[in-house]
């Protein structure tokens, strides 16, 4: 099993820029896919960025070009570099953790694959 922790939300203005931590405890963090994830206020979750055991990363094409998704297994953080953001990525941020063996890249923004979730923390961008 692994507990999660999400760090590093505040409030930022449009065009501006936030790094977004997840600190792991428990064994085996490097095997893990992990993922981000957002809830606007009303609104679905929706995956923002994905990252596999092997360093592979995805992200939503509404991110891509802004968001970064990076992994430290030594430090057992994922971390999500959000560049450029806008008022649209105003809402609470959430990692998931799934065991590679379980894990499926294609469905990687589908919350239901992972069953590690970490309490969120909240970013609020104004314009």
């Amino acid at each position: 099993q692994v507990q999660l922790v999400e760090s590093g939300g505040g409030s930022v203005q449009a065009g501006g820029s936030l790094r977004l931590s997840c600190g792991a405890s428990g064994d085996s963090f490097s095997n893990y896919c992990l993922a981000w994830f957002h809830q606007a206020a009303g609104k679905e979750r929706e995956g923002v960025a994905f990252i596999s055991n092997l360093d592979i990363p995805y992200y939503t094409d509404s991110r891509k070009d802004r968001f970064t998704v990076s992994r430290n297994n030594l430090k057992k953080t994922l971390y999500l570099q959000m560049n450029n953001v806008n008022p649209e990525d105003t809402g609470t941020y959430y990692c998931a953790a799934v065991d590679n063996l379980l894990c499926n890249s294609r469905g990687w923004s589908k919350g239901q694959m992972y069953p590690y979730w970490g309490q969120g923390t909240q970013v609020t961008v104004s314009s």
